[in-house]
């Protein structure tokens, strides 16, 4: 059956919009520039329309419309692009971040085993807990310094890192495996002295080994 005049117009806007309704939009391609995108088979509605003003401006509207689906539809596109690749940014961010974390945990553990080596690397293992339980008492008193590495190599407080000997046991990894949990246990809140902040060969104080905590 051939339509004709206003029969012909409706058929072919209703099969336009269920086009739309059903794929989207028509196939389009962006130009460089970022230009209005190019509707392959909307644009030539008006060829296939009655020659007739109504006609070619109903066309035009439809031809109108299906261009805005796709100019949205590629806004919508972009901005989905843009959010992905900025939860991809932040996940890396958030990766590299866990892992320097990580890394600085390790070399803290590292040099907190070095000085409970050179100060307790022959007590029981309680004392060498508890020398690395004294650190962690200092970085968390606000009266000390802040970190482990600050705390460890404040001017006048621990033999081992003013003479050297720290550094050199640092360096070769000839601490223990009893010191490196030990340190590991202490940075995980073991304490066995409580808020004690010094220890040393007096007659005072918490008692562990040839030590006395206070």
């Amino acid at each position: 059956m051939k339509l004709k005049g206003k029969g012909r117009l409706r058929f072919t806007v209703l099969a336009v919009l269920c086009a739309v309704n059903t794929a989207g939009f028509t196939s389009f391609a962006m130009s460089p520039e970022g230009e209005t995108p190019v509707i392959y088979g909307a644009t030539s509605l008006e060829d296939d329309l009655p020659d007739s003003a109504s006609s070619k401006e109903v066309a035009k509207k439809v031809t109108e419309a299906v261009q805005q689906i796709a100019v949205e539809k590629t806004e919508e596109r972009v901005k989905q692009i843009q959010a992905e690749e900025e939860a991809r940014r932040k996940a890396e961010e958030e990766r590299l971040a866990a892992e320097a974390a990580r890394k600085a945990r390790e070399e803290d553990q590292r040099l907190l085993a070095a000085l409970i080596f050179c100060e307790a690397g022959n007590q029981p293992y309680e004392g060498q807990v508890a020398v690395g339980a004294v650190v962690m008492n200092r970085v968390n008193s606000g009266v000390y310094p802040g970190s482990i590495r600050e705390v460890i190599y404040q001017s006048g407080q621990f033999g081992p890192a003013m003479t050297g000997w720290l550094d050199s046991v640092l360096q070769s990894r000839s601490y223990t495996e009893s010191a490196m949990q030990a340190a590991a246990d202490a940075m995980a809140g073991s304490n066995p002295v409580g808020g004690c902040l010094s220890f040393g060969n007096g007659n005072y104080g918490i008692r562990i080994g040839d030590h006395y905590f206070h």
